[in-house]
């Protein structure tokens, strides 16, 4: 009861708000819901100013005359001064008050409008990230397995007793490629059996010039990592590493740091005279794509050449 306290006369301020709260409701509706969509979202900011002059116009003369059929035949009893109709402090008072109620509510509603923009925008995001993360997955599926078909294409053609193990190999990965890989994230583990697989499937085709070691440092068991993501990285060193009959020397290692990244370290000998060290194929430009969605700019993605070893540090958070 706004003046009731005040005055000692609930009965009037009872009165007065039951004239006023519905005006009060009205403009804030017609603001929210018609002036500002139609004037203040097209930038039409004198046409806002002029319609939003007459509302307030129209609602002192609507509340000042319901206040007078139906609440008391002053004007104004809450001045210390009887007031007269159109009088200039009454129109401000009015106005002022009117404009409090306004502005209130449209923060609010500004405020409520933000927080479902934003969550609307995050989700919409996620969703971005989610189905270009799943793209590039998809993208990377065919790469490894145009090139392992190749592999068997080559070894049927040779007609060698490895092709049944291959399939079995091929078949392997797969199955883990089609049906265990699901989501963002996969069992560090389940990579490195899947990258071993790779291996031995290139060691079938290549047989004794493939030579491989792998180091672990730390409890890996309950790591995750971005599934298939390391298998492009591997199969560079295939890319760049094979060269006549020398041998491909591949060595990776894992280690966990103070529990909080993983760091990988792979090495080959490198073929100086490939063509230029950036791959401009699927894998690593897949690569580097889906460690920027996943980690922004908390990851370290480096390769060099120091004489004939191309070396790969990647450090990711676990």
């Amino acid at each position: 009861m706004r003046w009731g306290s005040y005055f000692d006369d609930y009965w009037y301020s009872l009165k007065s708000n039951l004239v006023e709260f519905p005006i009060h409701i009205v403009i804030v509706y017609i603001n929210i819901y018609y002036l500002i969509p139609k004037f203040i979202l097209r930038k039409k900011y004198l046409n806002y100013i002029l319609s939003l002059a007459f509302m307030l116009a129209m609602v002192y003369l609507v509340r000042t005359g319901l206040n007078y059929l139906l609440v008391t035949k002053e004007i104004w009893p809450e001045a210390e001064d009887p007031a007269k109709f159109l009088e200039l402090n009454h129109i401000i008072a009015v106005i002022l008050g009117e404009l409090y109620v306004i502005g209130f509510v449209m923060a609010i509603k500004l405020v409520i409008d933000w927080s479902i923009e934003k969550k609307r925008n995050e989700d919409l995001a996620k969703l971005q990230m989610s189905t270009e993360l799943k793209f590039l997955r998809t993208q990377i599926q065919p790469h490894f397995f145009f090139n392992t078909l190749n592999n068997l294409y080559a070894l049927t053609l040779q007609k060698s007793d490895n092709a049944p193990r291959l399939v079995i190999k091929l078949s392997d990965m797969m199955q883990y490629i089609l049906y265990e890989v699901k989501s963002s994230k996969a069992s560090l583990l389940e990579e490195i059996n899947h990258i071993n697989n790779f291996i031995d499937i290139e060691r079938l085709r290549f047989k004794d010039k493939v030579e491989s070691e792998m180091d672990i440092t730390g409890d890996i068991e309950d790591i995750e990592v971005p599934p298939l993501l390391l298998l492009s990285f591997i199969e560079n060193c295939f890319k760049h590493g094979m060269r006549g009959n020398e041998k491909l020397k591949i060595h990776m290692s894992f280690e966990v740091l103070n529990k909080e990244y993983l760091e990988v370290l792979i090495s080959n000998n490198f073929n100086p005279n490939m063509a230029r060290l950036e791959d401009k194929g699927i894998g690593n430009e897949n690569a580097k794509r889906r460690l920027k969605l996943l980690f922004a700019s908390n990851f370290v993605l480096d390769s060099k050449v120091e004489g004939d070893v191309y070396k790969l540090y990647l450090k990711i958070p676990i």
